[in-house]
């Protein structure tokens, strides 16, 4: 019996749409480029934040995140950035009995800002807050301490074979790939996302897989 499900944050329950334009605003950059460089990374496995460091060799990410806060051009979360099925899926999840997280690679603001939005949820976490980020597998002890419940009756759901369900299956962790996003889509066929314990188009899909 599952008793609580973990939702990783970026492509799965926000998109990320917004972050990569004002990035690409920021960087004065055609948003078309600093989307196409994302998708050339995604493509080679890598991380997507290699692509800011292909448009801007040698850029200090953290201190750009800092002066864009200064700028008050900083992070922004509101509810046009959930994807339609978040409220209804982690509603139905809660409803049901079960347990409902939320936590990624996120800054401490994107926490914050995720909070404001009053999402159903019991706890939300970020690495940012943690000081360690997936795939570490430090990041997933810490969600199965703030779930609350062993590791074979609690499910983290993301987009990325690599980063979310290949490490949380080595804690002992069920998993659900969501085929969302780039990373979602392009590696949906691989070995890490097809080992996962679920997969689904959709978080609505969850509560008749994971409820009785």
């Amino acid at each position: 019996m599952i008793e609580a499900v973990v939702f990783d944050v970026g492509e799965t329950l926000i998109k990320d749409d917004r972050g990569w334009g004002s990035w690409a605003d920021w960087l004065d950059i055609p948003r078309h480029t600093l989307s196409a460089l994302v998708g050339a990374v995604v493509a080679q496995g890598r991380d997507n934040a290699d692509a800011l460091r292909l448009a801007r060799p040698g850029i200090d990410i953290s201190a750009e995140h800092l002066a864009r806060e200064a700028a008050g051009l900083g992070e922004q979360i509101d509810e046009s950035d959930l994807y339609p099925d978040v409220r209804p899926a982690l509603s139905a999840l809660r409803q049901a009995g079960l347990r409902v997280i939320i936590a990624g690679n996120q800054t401490a603001r994107a926490g914050q800002l995720l909070g404001l939005l009053d999402l159903p949820a019991d706890g939300i976490a970020t690495s940012g807050e943690w000081g360690v980020a997936k795939p570490d597998r430090r990041f997933f002890t810490n969600v199965i301490t703030l779930a609350g419940a062993d590791p074979h009756r609690t499910v983290y759901v993301g987009d990325h074979p690599q980063n979310d369900i290949a490490p949380a299956a080595a804690v002992g962790l069920r998993t659900a790939h969501l085929r969302r996003g780039p990373y979602g889509h392009l590696w949906a066929d691989a070995s890490e996302a097809r080992a996962a314990d679920w997969q689904i188009t959709a978080l609505t899909d969850l509560p008749a897989l994971l409820t009785p």
